[in-house]
């Protein structure tokens, strides 16, 4: 099934509207988050299928190509409705006539690209994913020579390395962070969803990234450099319980952000676990925590999995403190299998008869609802008892699970 989606998530196109030879400079494929569900390239929703083994190494290539192409340049660029582009940003998504957009919810790619709704800043998770499908070429191709072409005279790595830094954090921590008054998403999976303060699962992006920088700038022998982002990752590590773990009224979840909904996080608790970034007390209540959510059936429905345990809802009316959601909607209360490779390999540490009651829900609603016999599986998400599904053939609901469980 994820091979078979994201087949039919590939759009092939004619243009000659961007050359970025030697690849593709006429005919070109751009591989979307679904089939006719969001019409261009998201550049998270292609890594998170960046690994499966059904993207090609020409494919990587070209798309890793194309974002370097979109980014930012050296200097800020402003917008209409006090939208900022910092300097080397990366897009949210590129139309299929390869024109970058920066935020959430539009496809226009002029000045006019929305009123702050979904951030004044770019969402801070693509500069991550950009480093990620680097890496993802870097493994599948076993050279790192590509890292040294350049792209209107800059490296890649170059690039990539603006672009980790592009984005807000605190120095001390290396945190992702942003504020009310010039706000970002954190992660695309909550764009609909107001966070404000240091922000976890951006914060766990950024640590992956830099262990991937590292990893590449030691494939490229320069250790010195592999160095400094080591440094990064180990301060995000040494920070992230303190800052996000212990708070008894979340009995054992990371809380989401340290401003506006700050909820529990059931996705970033998960992720967290399965990077191996909690020790001690905090990684033994975040464990707790998971089991008990699976065992009272607060966070998983089919196999999928809420972003809010259903027991630590902000308020009757909403998961998360500040949402553009209905409750039981979308990121606000609807359950998702994007995240569901992470849930079952952390159960599997912890008790391989609940990994597996997961595994088993999820190819059981997979097989009843599979696209190819006529159904709409993969979700993008869905409610219980049939409602609130949306969006069909999803490319992240298979591809991410699939990628994590093979290995």
């Amino acid at each position: 099934m994820a091979k078979d989606t994201v087949e039919a998530s590939r759009v092939r196109l004619q243009t000659t509207a961007i050359n970025i030879s030697p690849y593709h400079p006429v005919r070109i494929t751009l591989v979307t988050p679904g089939k006719d569900t969001y019409r261009a390239f998201w550049i998270r929703d292609f890594s998170m299928a960046a690994d499966s083994g059904f993207i090609s190494q020409d494919e990587l290539r070209y798309h890793l190509r194309l974002v370097c192409k979109c980014q930012v340049g050296p200097v800020d660029r402003l917008l209409k409705n006090g939208l900022r582009l910092p300097a080397w940003s990366i897009p949210d998504h590129i139309n299929y006539d390869l024109t970058p957009v920066f935020y959430p919810g539009t496809y226009s790619s002029s000045d006019d690209q929305g009123n702050g709704t979904f951030g004044q800043l770019p969402p801070i998770d693509d500069h991550f994913e950009f480093v990620h499908m680097a890496n993802a070429l870097l493994k599948l191709s076993k050279s790192s020579a590509f890292l040294n072409d350049e792209i209107d005279d800059i490296k890649i790595i170059d690039r990539l390395c603006y672009a980790f830094e592009s984005s807000t954090y605190e120095a001390s921590t290396q945190l992702s962070e942003t504020s009310e008054k010039e706000r970002a998403v954190g992660f695309g999976f909550c764009d609909a969803e107001v966070h404000t303060g240091k922000l976890l699962f951006a914060s766990l992006l950024r640590y992956r990234a830099a262990k991937e920088l590292a990893t590449m700038f030691n494939a490229l022998r320069k250790h010195d450099r592999a160095e400094v982002y080591k440094q990064i990752a180990a301060k995000i590590k040494a920070s992230l319980a303190t800052v996000f773990a212990g708070e008894p009224k979340l009995k054992g979840w990371l809380k989401a952000s340290t401003g506006i909904s700050g909820q529990a996080d059931v996705w970033g608790t998960i992720y967290a676990l399965y990077l191996g970034l909690l020790d001690g007390d905090a990684r033994k209540a975040a464990e707790a925590a998971v089991l008990r959510g699976v065992k009272e059936g607060t966070i998983v429905y089919e196999g999928a999995v809420r972003h809010v345990p259903t027991d630590l809802d902000y308020s009757p009316t909403t998961a998360w403190e500040r949402s553009y959601s209905g409750i039981g909607t979308y990121q606000n209360g609807a359950y998702w299998h994007t995240p569901t490779g992470w849930l079952i390999k952390v159960l599997e540490r912890l008790d391989k008869g609940q990994a597996v009651k997961i595994f088993n829900e999820f190819i059981k609603h997979l097989r009843e609802q599979d696209f190819r016999k006529g159904g709409g599986a993969p979700w993008e998400c869905f409610g219980k008892d049939g409602k609130a599904k949306q969006n069909p053939i999803y490319m992240a609901s298979v591809a991410l699970p699939y990628s994590v469980l093979k290995r």
